[in-house]
């Protein structure tokens, strides 16, 4: 057994008895994700624990803010919180169905572009997802391959771990100065900039960088973080249509729309970019 393992094995220790560990199944700089059994519900899950060396107030805020944020979405695209809390030791959990299926990401990786019909299905119901958040108030600020899950046809968006509500005032900034959340190649120009005014369009420019990546094989912008950055800001990703791609104009024409530096510019909402795909 690896000192990974078994160190995570130490902390399923200190969840509930309703969960048997199973296998470690992911793990990031704030938490591990295991692949439990619910004796309770009888099914198996995902737990998410957070890692002992970042439990600091910043990242004890920003984790509990996703578990407020999950406890208010019931969406079937949308992954939903089963139980949250903390183990014997103090470190914070949630729970979440296990989904049995793959990312886009890995999806991505096997295939590298998908069939239009394929990526615009996966879209509508991404876009179905963020339009349900966003009509409450809330956004994902991380839409990226690696956050939507694929499982015998049905689409699921995973991991508000950085959302937020759209309005400041409703909930004070989680963030180092200085610093921009999210990953560089799926973010809007002006999260990039730090503006904390995000709304539902920053989360339509993310989801046209997906698209344009199902659709061409890669983001409209890839190199260096600073490069990438730079690139969001001031330049125009090449034409879908240019790379010889067998991709209707329209379809080119709203992943355009999409990207455009100037959020004004862009779809209102998800459902609009769906609809115009």
């Amino acid at each position: 057994m690896s000192p990974q393992v078994s160190r995570v094995k130490r902390l399923v220790a200190g969840l509930p008895e309703r969960y048997t560990f199973r296998s470690l199944i992911g793990r990031g700089s704030a938490a591990y994700v295991v692949l439990a059994d619910d004796v309770e519900l009888n099914v198996p899950v995902a737990v998410k624990i957070m890692r002992p060396e970042v439990t600091t107030m910043v990242g004890q805020q920003r984790f509990r803010r996703e578990i407020d944020i999950l406890k208010q979405l019931d969406h079937p695209n949308i992954l939903p919180l089963l139980d949250s809390g903390s183990t014997e030791s103090g470190d914070l959990y949630l729970s979440t169905p296990f989904i049995d299926g793959e990312t886009l990401r890995t999806r991505l990786r096997r295939e590298k572009r998908l069939e239009v019909r394929d990526a615009i299905a996966i879209a509508r119901d991404v876009a179905a997802a963020l339009d349900y958040a966003h009509q409450r108030g809330l956004i994902h600020r991380d839409i990226k391959p690696a956050n939507i899950l694929l499982s015998e046809g049905r689409v699921i968006v995973a991991d508000f771990g950085i959302s937020r509500p759209m309005t400041p005032s409703q909930s004070a900034p989680i963030t180092v100065s200085g610093v921009s959340l999210g990953t560089p190649e799926y973010m809007s120009p002006e999260q990039i900039s730090g503006d904390l005014e995000l709304d539902a369009r920053s989360d339509v420019y993310a989801l046209g960088c997906v698209m344009y990546e199902m659709l061409s094989g890669k983001p409209p912008f890839t190199g260096t973080f600073a490069r990438v950055f730079v690139s969001h800001g001031t330049e125009q990703p090449r034409p879908l249509r240019d790379a010889k791609l067998p991709i209707p104009a329209a379809v080119d024409a709203a992943v355009t729309k999409s990207l455009a530096k100037n959020r004004d510019s862009r779809f209102a909402t998800a459902g609009e970019f769906a609809r115009a795909l």
